[in-house]
């Protein structure tokens, strides 16, 4: 059975005490490789669109509902990059995780670029070689990883 809310509702029973989520994430490039990326509203910082799994959905299927909430856009998963698994996160409202992140190369089929909703201020391209500074040392490994094409990438 699908949860609308899974975060939330687990959230509910445990506080914020340390516990371990799923997330799925992608690296969608334009035609000259700059990579897409998302001012998270949340931590007022850049990092990958992604987010956290639903009860009874799949990583991609996570993937691909992420980046439409979060870009506008409809993509497909055309491969699997990594996954790592051992970082902990501490949210802005005291939340802490133990964060499964798996990312995916994305490729766009169709929506235009969206901005201004709940998870994302703004929405940009940038160069592999400048990026701005990443809100997650997650995000960051799997752009390093991606640069230096190693993938698949574990920890």
């Amino acid at each position: 059975m699908m949860h609308d809310d899974y975060i939330h509702c687990l959230r509910e029973h445990v506080g914020q005490q340390p516990i371990i989520l799923n997330f799925a994430g992608g690296i969608l490039t334009n035609p000259q490789g700059e990579v897409l990326l998302q001012h998270r509203t949340d931590f007022d910082a850049w990092g990958l669109p992604g987010g956290a799994l639903e009860l009874g959905e799949s990583q991609v299927e996570a993937c691909q509902r992420e980046f439409k909430e979060e870009t506008g856009l409809d993509v497909q998963v055309t491969q699997l990059l990594g996954s790592l698994s051992k970082a902990m996160q501490r949210y802005p409202n005291g939340d802490a995780a133990q964060c499964i992140v798996t990312f995916f190369k994305v490729e766009e089929i169709s929506g235009a670029l969206q901005a201004g909703n709940a998870e994302t201020s703004e929405l940009a391209y940038f160069s592999l070689e400048e990026l701005p500074e990443i809100f997650s040392p997650q995000h960051q490994a799997v752009l390093d990883y991606y640069r230096q094409g190693q993938f698949p990438f574990y920890d």
